[in-house]
């Protein structure tokens, strides 16, 4: 992979890095959802809007994480390659994915292990 890739994967995954830091609406959305007023109905659709707000906010927190990884393999020229076969990764996966570790092949193979 050149250097013109890496750096346009770089800026992809610091734009999505950025984008999730300032975020701020989730987590006003989390403690405004979870206000229990109203009648029972009203009352049970607010927890059930605070449980799906914390779990896209845990879906974020893992994202972030995997784009930090990302930005590591970068710095540590291991980007763009797969950890299961070491083979690389179709630039067209990185393009969906940038985070990814996985070729398409290995991240099948791992889903339909589950």
């Amino acid at each position: 992979m050149d250097k013109s890739d890496l750096l346009r994967y770089k800026n992809l995954l610091l734009s999505k890095r950025q984008e999730l830091s300032t975020d701020k609406s989730l987590v006003d959305s989390i403690s405004t959802a979870g206000e229990l007023r109203g009648d029972p109905v009203d009352m049970a659709t607010g927890k059930t809007d605070a449980a799906t707000q914390i779990r896209l906010h845990q879906t974020n927190g893992k994202l972030f994480r995997a784009i930090e990884d990302a930005l590591t393999r970068i710095r540590h020229e291991g980007f763009g390659t797969c950890e299961e076969c070491g083979q690389p990764i179709s630039k067209a996966r990185l393009e969906a994915v940038p985070w990814t570790r996985w070729c398409r092949d290995c991240k099948e193979r791992q889903d339909s292990q589950r």
